[in-house]
């Protein structure tokens, strides 16, 4: 939903701040925090945010320092969303169908944004390269990655190495405690570390031709 125009532009700017704090670390601002960056106090923060939930944008659970989250279908001003593609049925890729099923709309924000529960975000990164050719993803596609500090064995991740250099690989840790970054081309090398920074996991690819 779009937003509505009798917003102040205080509680416009905690919505983005909080928007912005979310999608940077997978967590929303203290009132604290947010006190802090709009240079007023605690207790006028709390004001607003009591307007705002009046108004059904936002949300917080009592007595949670991190609780506060706006609906998804909040739409900022300036901010885009994607229209649903139409899903008109499955195509076949080995013996024919008879015929496309019925229509319903595709929301690639509902498949590739956050987990129902989740607090993580999304975010995309074009792949430069091909040395993950052989599980599909090819030089110049966009990865979708769900943004998380863990992963596990066989995930393809985005990964932080010790030198300051981020690469995308499929994550093994090993019995000895190294971790093993696995291209998906065997004109590359494994890279072998004692230790990476996890930034996400790809859930998802995007291709245009």
């Amino acid at each position: 939903m779009s937003l509505e125009p009798n917003l102040t532009p205080k509680q416009l700017r905690i919505l983005q701040l909080i928007r912005e704090c979310r999608e940077e670390h997978g967590y929303s601002p203290t009132m604290q925090e947010l006190a802090d960056a709009l240079g007023v106090s605690k207790v006028t923060v709390f004001e607003h945010v009591g307007a705002l939930e009046r108004k059904g944008v936002l949300t917080r659970e009592a007595n949670k320092a991190r609780s506060l989250s706006m609906s998804d279908e909040v739409v900022l001003p300036g901010e885009r969303r994607l229209e649903p593609f139409r899903l008109i049925g499955r195509i076949a890729a080995g013996h024919p169908i008879e015929r496309l099923q019925d229509e319903e709309p595709l929301a690639l924000e509902e498949i590739f944004g956050p987990r129902r529960g989740q607090r993580g975000t999304t975010f995309a990164l074009q792949v430069d390269g091909d040395s993950m050719r052989d599980e599909g993803i090819l030089d110049g596609d966009y990865v979708i990655v769900e943004q998380r500090q863990t992963a596990r064995n066989g995930e393809r991740v985005v990964a932080l190495l010790p030198g300051g250099e981020t690469t995308l690989k499929t994550f093994h840790r090993e019995k000895d405690g190294s971790i093993r970054l696995q291209p998906a081309n065997p004109e590359f090398q494994p890279i072998i570390v004692r230790e990476c920074t996890v930034q996400g996991v790809v859930i998802g690819v995007l291709r245009r031709y």
